[in-house]
């Protein structure tokens, strides 16, 4: 199979469904922005992590993959939007609890970076983000469907790996950077 088709040199793309759509439609905008937030994590993952947050950041690609799909079908009937549930919320916020045991509490804000790794867990935060303004615009369109998980989802994400940040730090003995105005 070839990479490329050409199919988008109209810049015009397909969905998952008959037809296709331009390249700068909301729907591509928001989960082009999920697929932007997913290499991220593969630089994140790439960047020095241990086995437990790579295991962990390598189930979220996944998950992103299975929001990504949703986001390609614009069939409220489609099949894709079975990929992510309440349960995924619950697995990012149990995970946010456990880890937010071990670290101290926050009080101040604090400037994104100290470990490459760290630092490119709150780039794929600030993604995330986007990823999800971008969902949310999406929804209040007319005539448009979004699975109603993603954004309670999305929302989640980002704060998960905004902790997960810090603890990837606190393990490596670099410490938070408070922001001083």
């Amino acid at each position: 199979m070839k990479i490329y088709t050409k199919t988008g040199d109209e810049g015009t793309t397909g969905l998952l469904g008959p037809g296709r759509v331009s390249k700068d439609d909301a729907r591509l905008e928001a989960y082009g922005t999920l697929d932007e937030t997913n290499a991220v994590l593969g630089v994140a993952r790439a960047s020095g992590l241990g086995a437990e947050e790579d295991l962990v950041l390598a189930r979220i690609q996944a998950e992103l993959f299975a929001a990504g799909a949703s986001l390609a079908d614009p069939n409220p009937e489609g099949k894709f939007h079975a990929g992510l549930s309440v349960d995924h919320v619950a697995t990012l916020e149990r995970e946010i609890d456990a880890m937010e045991a071990q670290l101290k509490p926050l009080t101040s804000f604090i400037l994104p970076g100290g470990t490459s790794a760290a630092a490119h867990l709150h780039m794929a935060r600030t993604t995330c983000r986007r990823a999800e303004r971008a969902v949310v615009h999406l929804a209040r369109l007319p005539d448009e469907f979004v699975a109603p998980i993603l954004v309670p989802y999305l929302n989640r994400l980002s704060d998960h790996l905004f902790v997960l940040a810090r603890f990837v730090n606190q393990r490596a003995g670099a410490p938070d950077v408070p922001w001083r105005p």
